[in-house]
Order: C-alpha cells, then structure tokens, then sequence
C-alpha cells in the first residue's frame, strides 16, 4: 500500500494508525534515506500506543530507546551500526517478539538477523515536506494487519 503524506502530522497520525493494529511481540523495520520520516512515523506508533510522542526521541547514539507502558516501545535506530557484529551486541533479540512492540529505524543494517516476518515501512521523501510510505507485510502474522492497517488508513 502507497501513501503519501503531505506533512508531518499526517505521517505521524498514519503511524497512530497503524500502532492501532499491532499486538505484543510485533516488529515494524523502517527503511528510508535520512529525513525521510522514520522518527515522525515512530512517534505516530508511540502515541498510538498510548505513549507520550513528545517523550520519543531519536535513540541514534544509544541505538535503542524503551518506553514503558501497558504495551512497551522498543525503539531502535541502527545508523551507527557498522557491521553483524555490532547487532549481536546489541542482542535484539531480546526485544523481538517479546511483551512490547519494536520499532526499528535504519533496518537495512540488520542484514541477515532481519526477523523472517515483519510490517515492512519504506519511507521516501517526496516534495518537502510531502513523504511515500510505502507498506508492507512481510509473513502470514503481518498480512491480517496489514488488511486491518489498509482498511483504517484508506478511510
């Protein structure tokens, strides 16, 4: 599914959007060239989930951000990570499929430990400030939200 935001309140209420349709244990990568949106989206997810949006924050120097709640935020941003090496030191892991859900900025950089199914989101920037997000399930557990996500953003 194709959307486009014409601003960032729209890309964060599509994130609220699709925060509505996820369960514990659920992991969203996020793909896309820097400013293109992915933290916005994140913050869309948060709120979604009941979390502050003001309190998420780039987690770029510490690679991952928690946000307790009801159904707790892993937030993580994988810029800086150079290599295999430095994602098993991370131990994501643990995150994964866990009580929470994980977000996971810069994806790409996960390389073979990309999990197997996932919501995939690909972030482009358009006209600034217009973005394409591009969304899709990747695996049977992805393909009931996404119908769920697809009916609540096409409304």
């Amino acid at each position: 599914m194709r959307i486009i935001s014409r601003s960032v309140k729209e890309t964060a209420a599509i994130g609220k959007a699709i925060a509505g349709k996820l369960e514990k244990g659920d992991i969203v990568c996020l793909f896309g060239q820097l400013g293109s949106g992915k933290t916005v989206l994140t913050k869309g997810i948060a709120r979604g989930l009941g979390i502050e949006a003001a309190k998420v924050t780039s987690p770029t120097f510490v690679l991952i951000r928690q946000y307790a709640n009801k159904v707790p935020l892993y937030h993580f941003d994988l810029y800086r990570l150079k290599g295999p090496a430095d994602v098993l030191a991370l131990g994501c892991e643990e995150y994964f499929y866990g009580d929470g859900v994980s977000v996971i900025e810069w994806a790409d950089r996960l390389r073979c430990f990309l999990p197997k199914e996932y919501l995939k989101v690909t972030l482009s920037v358009r006209r600034d400030p217009e973005r394409a997000l591009l969304v899709e399930p990747v695996g049977k557990r992805y393909e009931k939200r996404f119908k769920r996500i697809k009916e609540d953003i096409s409304r």
